[in-house]
C-alpha cells in the first residue's frame, strides 16, 4: 500500500482533521490511510509551512506535485551506495568501447553484495529519466560536433551614425562533453559559415568524426530525407579536415537536440547580458561572448559534479583527430570563357590572367582564394597565378601566348589608364568608365586610343574639357568626345549652351504662354 496513490480529496480531509487537532491514530481510522503514509504527508505539510487556507486555494494537480514525493519508497542502503556511481558511469559511457555491463563488473567488484546486472541497468535507466526527462542519447567522445545559428540576432551600433545592424550568432557543441563555442558573424554566407566552423575546430583543438549541421543553404544545397546535397565549398572544407558532414533531417530538431539546447542557454546566459550593452565592432562583441562562454563551460553541469570543460579534458580531447598543418583556405569559383588574347577575367577584381593560347574560346573554371588564382579545364589545371587585385591589370606568363600575339601584351588597360592619368584626372576617369561600359576592356582599346589621340589633334586643354563635359552627360564613348569637339561644346559655358537655341517659325517663344 506504500506506493498506492492517495486521492487528493482524502489528502485534504487528512490535513483538515490534523489542523483541527485530531490525533494521527484517529485520522488514520477515519480516512483509512495507514499511519506511516499519514506521517509522510504531515511531514511534508509541516516542512512546507502551509496553512489550511493555502491547501484550499491549491488545485488537485498542485497538491499532487507538492505531496507526490511521499509516494516514493525510501531508498535502500544498497541503492544509496549505488546512486553516487551513476554520474561517473554516465561520463565513462562516453568513451569509445565502454559498455554498461563492463561498468557493472567494476561496480560489483567493489560491492560484492550490490545489485545484479539487470537491476543495476534498470536503476541507471531510472536515474537518467529523473535527471534528464527526455529521450536520452549516449554520445560517444570525439564522434560528432553539432552546429546551428540562433534564431534571434545580436546588434552592433555604428559609432558615427548610430545605425543599428543585426549580426548572426553561430553555435557549436561537442556531443559527448557538451563543450560549447559561440561566435557572432555579419552574415550566414558560405564564407562566414565556414570560417565559424574552422574557428570552432581551432577552439576544440581537434576534429570530430562528423559535423551535424542544420539544413541552412551555406551547408546544404538541397535538403532530402535520404540523401541531401551538400554545398560544394562546405564539402571541400570537410575533406580538408578529414571529417564527414551528416545533415540533420528536415523538421527533426531532436537530431540536433544538444545544439538546440545550447541556443536556449545562449538566450538566457549571453543575450540577457549583452542586450543591455552597446557594441560598435564585431571584435568587441565576440570578446564579450567569449568571456561568458568560458564561464558557462567551466560551470558544473546540472546535477553533475563536473563541468563541460572538465568532461572535455577527461574524455574527449584525447580522441579528437589532430588539426591539419595548414588551415582551410576558402575558395570561390567562377566560370568564364578565355578571350581571343589568351586571358580570362576574374570578375571580382576585373583583373586578367593568361592561359595557354591553345584554350582560347574554351569555357574554364576559375578557383581563387585570397592569395592565388587557379584555372581549370575539364579538371586539368591550366594555370596558377598569384592573385593581383589591380583593376584592369594583366598577369601574363609569356609562355602562354602564341608568337603572333606576344607583341600585343603592351596593349592592356593599365597602359591606357596611365596614359590618361598623365593628361588629367578627368581624362583618367573617362577612360576607366569607357572600359567599364564594355563587356571586355579589349573592346574599348581602339576607342581609348582614339580619345587619347585627340590630345595631339586639338590640344590637352580641349580634351580635358571634352572629357569633363562627357562625364557630366554620362556618355562614355569615342563618338561622344568626337561630337563635343567637332561642335565646340567644350568651349561653351553652361549659359551659352542653354541659350543657344536655334530660331525657327515652329518655336513659339515664352510670350506665347502668357
Amino acid at each position: 500500500m506504500a506506493n498506492k496513490k492517495t486521492d487528493m480529496s482524502k489528502l485534504r480531509q487528512m490535513l483538515r482533521l490534523y489542523a483541527q487537532g485530531e490525533s494521527k491514530l484517529k485520522i488514520s481510522d477515519l480516512t483509512g490511510v495507514s499511519r506511516n503514509t499519514l506521517k509522510k504527508y504531515l511531514k511534508i505539510y509541516v516542512r512546507l509551512e502551509l496553512s489550511l487556507p493555502d491547501i484550499d486555494k491549491r488545485s488537485d494537480l498542485e497538491l499532487d506535485q507538492l505531496f507526490g514525493e511521499s509516494l516514493l519508497p525510501e531508498p535502500s542502503d544498497r541503492y544509496k551506495t549505488l546512486e553516487p556511481f551513476f554520474p561517473t558511469m554516465e561520463k565513462e559511457l562516453k568513451k569509445r568501447g565502454i559498455t554498461r555491463h563492463m561498468l557493472w563488473e567494476r561496480y560489483i567488484a567493489l560491492h560484492p553484495d550490490g545489485f545484479k546486472a539487470s537491476q543495476f541497468k534498470y536503476h541507471y535507466q531510472q536515474w537518467l529519466r529523473r535527471s534528464k526527462p527526455v529521450m536520452h542519447i549516449e554520445h560517444i567522445a570525439g564522434d560528432k560536433m553539432y552546429i546551428d545559428y540562433a534564431g534571434e540576432k545580436l546588434h552592433l551600433v555604428n559609432k558615427e551614425t548610430g545605425e543599428i545592424s543585426d549580426v548572426e550568432v553561430f553555435i557549436s557543441v561537442l556531443g559527448a562533453s557538451q563543450l560549447t563555442y559561440v561566435e557572432a558573424t555579419l552574415s550566414q554566407c558560405k564564407e562566414d559559415f565556414i570560417n565559424c566552423c574552422e574557428h570552432a575546430l581551432a577552439y576544440y583543438e581537434g576534429v570530430p568524426l562528423a559535423i551535424v549541421p542544420d539544413n541552412l543553404k551555406s551547408a546544404v544545397t538541397k535538403s532530402s530525407l535520404y540523401e541531401p546535397t551538400l554545398n560544394q565549398a562546405f564539402e571541400n572544407f570537410a575533406l580538408h579536415y578529414s571529417t564527414t558532414i551528416l545533415p540533420a533531417r528536415a523538421y527533426k530538431p531532436k537530431d540536433k537536440a544538444l545544439v538546440e539546447g545550447a541556443v536556449k542557454i545562449a538566450y538566457r546566459r549571453i543575450y540577457s547580458v549583452l542586450d543591455t550593452k552597446v557594441f560598435h565592432t564585431l571584435e568587441e562583441l565576440n570578446e564579450a561572448i567569449r568571456q561568458i562562454v568560458e564561464t558557462h563551460n567551466n560551470a558544473n553541469l546540472t546535477g553533475r559534479p563536473y563541468s563541460r570543460r572538465a568532461l572535455f579534458e577527461d574524455v574527449e580531447r584525447s580522441v579528437l583527430h589532430p588539426l591539419p598543418v595548414l588551415p582551410y583556405e576558402f575558395k570561390r569559383q567562377q566560370y568564364s570563357t578565355i578571350s581571343v588574347n589568351g586571358h580570362v577575367c576574374l570578375k571580382e577584381d576585373r583583373h586578367y590572367y593568361s592561359v595557354l593560347y591553345h584554350y582560347i574560346g574554351k569555357k574554364v573554371k576559375i578557383m581563387y582564394t585570397s592569395t592565388h588564382v587557379e584555372i581549370y579545364y575539364n579538371y586539368a589545371l591550366l594555370a596558377r597565378h598569384k592573385r593581383d587585385r589591380k583593376q584592369y591589370g594583366y598577369t601574363t606568363d609569356i609562355e602562354h601566348l602564341a608568337s603572333t600575339h606576344k607583341y600585343l601584351t603592351d596593349w592592356n588597360p593599365d597602359r591606357f589608364i596611365k596614359w590618361a592619368e598623365s593628361i588629367d584626372e578627368s581624362v583618367k576617369t573617362f577612360i576607366i568608365r569607357l572600359m567599364d561600359s564594355k563587356a571586355h576592356p579589349e573592346q574599348a582599346y581602339k576607342a581609348c586610343q582614339g580619345v587619347l589621340g585627340y590630345e595631339r589633334k586639338v590640344g590637352r586643354g580641349r580634351l580635358i574639357s571634352a572629357c569633363k563635359r562627357a562625364i557630366e552627360y554620362e556618355n562614355y564613348s569615342y563618338h561622344a568626345i568626337k561630337s563635343i569637339l567637332e561642335n565646340k561644346y567644350d568651349l561653351l559655358s553652361y549659359t551659352e549652351l542653354l541659350t543657344d537655341i536655334p530660331q525657327h517659325e515652329n518655336i513659339r517663344g515664352e510670350n506665347y504662354y502668357q
